[in-house]
């Protein structure tokens, strides 16, 4: 690791008995493990310069992803306790709705995903604010592989009634459903625009709770945008 950290601080490279006068290592302890590195692509060799392989760049490439979704964690976390609700975030990509994180707490748990979010889209907030932000062959081709069913008597009943639902959807409103994916559950998701990705932040409560659902949904929505970019770039986490 040594050898790694002290090459990544080479820009231009450095030769092997620099390294091991910069480390602190034997020289040839130092020419045993860079020709190890080197065979697992984790360093490579040229003109007698060490420089980082293709295996240490993926490596960075994971904790750069790993700090942006840390960085989402706990923003999750930072509102979920100011606000005193379950926090979710949720991208539409390659066709699909996908639950990125959810940050809930034993005394105000997320709601339980008995049915599959993506196949039931149509039915909770997070599904539905995602479907209103695309387009109609889009939302289309998203419910013929999805068609509406009901989950509980609130459900939308048909693929048409949701379809028209979404159309009345205000830009940049907070979409709420009330028991239409759980029963004694309430939720609403604010739309988030992150370049050409359908994304959204959401929040739930106990159906006697439903008072506090749009006045939370509405600080979450005027606290959000300190967080957009790292939202977007957690799109390729």
């Amino acid at each position: 690791m040594r050898l790694l950290e002290t090459v990544a601080a080479h820009e231009y490279g450095a030769p092997a008995k620099q390294l091991a006068r910069e480390t602190g290592l034997a020289l040839p302890t130092t020419y045993h493990l860079l020709r190890t590195l080197v065979h697992e692509g984790y360093l490579h060799r040229d003109k007698g310069l060490f420089f980082l392989g293709e295996a240490a760049e993926r490596l960075s490439s994971s904790g750069a992803r790993q700090k942006r979704r840390s960085t989402v964690v706990d923003a999750l976390a930072r509102w979920r306790d100011v606000l005193g609700v379950p926090v979710y975030y949720a991208v539409y990509r390659e066709g699909e709705i996908e639950v990125m994180c959810v940050s809930d707490t034993p005394g105000n748990p997320a709601v339980e995903e008995w049915a599959d979010f993506r196949e039931t889209g149509h039915a909770h907030a997070i599904g539905q604010c995602l479907l209103s932000q695309l387009d109609e062959e889009a939302r289309r081709d998203h419910l013929d592989r999805y068609p509406v069913q009901a989950l509980t008597p609130y459900t939308v009943r048909d693929n048409h009634s949701l379809l028209r639902r979404l159309e009345r959807v205000r830009r940049m409103e907070p979409v709420t459903e009330r028991q239409e994916y759980a029963l004694g559950a309430v939720c609403a998701a604010i739309p988030l625009t992150l370049g050409t990705t359908a994304a959204t932040m959401a929040i739930s409560l106990p159906a006697h709770q439903e008072h506090r659902l749009l006045p939370a949904a509405r600080q979450l929505q005027s606290e959000i945008g300190s967080l957009l970019g790292s939202l977007a770039l957690s799109i390729s986490m």
